[in-house]
């Protein structure tokens, strides 16, 4: 059975890259799909599949400029040749599902979330959006969305990230989703003893407006507590400015760092709305509390009173009040990691199987052929690995 997994572009190892990763361990002969790929960020594993672009990989500055041909990634998904695949996943959260599935394929959607620019965060990025951007945005998003909603018909099955997720697709494609949370590294992250617990709180993640980070900075101004902020972003700058004497702006750091802090935070602050949000996930497996907006999918990863606390409105004092609050509660470090253990890499994997099985039959109306690394789970082990290539 020949597998291909398509995914929007590969210029970084986040979240979603993540994703992909784990399904090319589970798929390990499967091809993978994008629009743009700078091969020397993948991860080894990523690095074994044969990797192909679409003509977008060939306009200028591609690498960098890729979101500026945005317009053009739904012509340039449909010119990818799948003709001979016969399981087709594809990872939503650019343009990615948009394909033309061959006849007798089944396309399985893992979805990160519709588009955010053109559904849920329109206004927002167009109220950021540059003068020339902010004039041709509604035409342009106008477009995209009726082709995105279109394009949900050429999917057999979504799967959605989060229930947050899954609300959103049945809202605007109309279409009813299974979720199965994303895969974190559990492993990767420790607690620390409890006198290696600093003074400090955390904040990890891009500092986009969206976000919002600069609630958190404005916050820990006004009560002088300890802040160390890790992530670039288009608000670096910004924040910088602002920050007062309490608040530390590391910027960008590698993961050992971020690991360190991690387990040595008080706890974790995490303002903004996510379709899920990895980074409580990390925190949480350090054995580390939460201090999350109550909304998105932060609801289904941390536990109010038990892993951490939650604030209603994404204001100074609530998150002040959240902090004040947390700082009371008796929490267990050792039962924080337990719960973030759920959320592991093997129980991604085997959710994802049993998802992609039930699609399979539901085309065909017979049991899907046994594939993949994992015997135990009744796969059969792929005996050769193509050489790696980006065409």
């Amino acid at each position: 059975m020949r597998v291909a997994i398509i995914h929007y572009w590969l210029v970084g190892m986040r979240g979603g890259e993540k994703v992909i990763e784990a399904l090319a361990r589970m798929y390990p002969e499967a091809d993978i799909f994008t629009h743009v790929v700078v091969p020397e960020i993948l991860t080894e594993e990523l690095r074994k599949h044969t990797i192909k672009t679409s003509f977008i990989a060939k306009l200028p500055r591609a690498p960098r400029m890729y979101k500026s041909y945005l317009p053009l990634m739904p012509l340039a998904l449909e010119q990818l040749d799948l003709r001979g695949y016969d399981l087709i996943i594809s990872s939503e959260s650019g343009p990615a599902k948009g394909i033309v599935p061959p006849e007798g394929a089944v396309h399985v959607c893992y979805c990160h979330s519709p588009m955010r620019y053109i559904w849920n965060m329109y206004h927002d990025y167009r109220e950021g959006a540059g003068r020339l951007a902010k004039l041709s945005m509604p035409l342009l998003t106008h477009y995209l969305r009726l082709w995105d909603e279109s394009s949900a018909a050429r999917v057999d099955r979504f799967v959605a990230n989060s229930s947050t997720v899954a609300s959103r697709i049945r809202r605007y494609y109309r279409r009813e989703s299974g979720v199965v949370h994303p895969p974190v590294d559990i492993d990767a992250f420790a607690p620390v003893a409890p006198e290696e617990v600093g003074d400090y709180y955390l904040m990890v993640g891009e500092l986009v407006r969206y976000k919002r980070p600069d609630i958190a900075v404005r916050a820990f101004n006004r009560t002088g507590r300890r802040l160390v902020v890790i992530g670039g972003g288009e608000m670096l700058a910004e924040l910088r400015q602002i920050a007062g004497p309490t608040v530390e702006m590391l910027g960008s750091q590698p993961f050992a760092q971020l690991r360190h802090h991690y387990a040595r935070a008080r706890g974790l602050i995490f303002p903004g709305e996510e379709d899920f949000g990895i980074v409580p996930v990390e925190a949480m497996a350090s054995g580390r509390p939460v201090v999350a907006f109550g909304r998105g999918g932060a609801t289904e990863t941390v536990v109010d009173g038990r892993t951490g606390v939650f604030f209603d409105e994404q204001s100074e004092d609530a998150l002040i009040d959240a902090i004040a609050r947390l700082e009371q509660l008796p929490l267990d470090p050792a039962d924080i990691v337990l719960h973030a253990r759920q959320f592991n890499p093997a129980r991604f994997e085997h959710q994802m199987r049993e998802a992609i099985a039930e699609a399979w039959t539901q085309v065909h109306g017979q049991p899907m052929p046994a594939t993949g690394p994992a015997a135990g789970e009744g796969g059969a082990v792929l005996s050769s690995r193509r050489k790696p290539a980006y065409a």
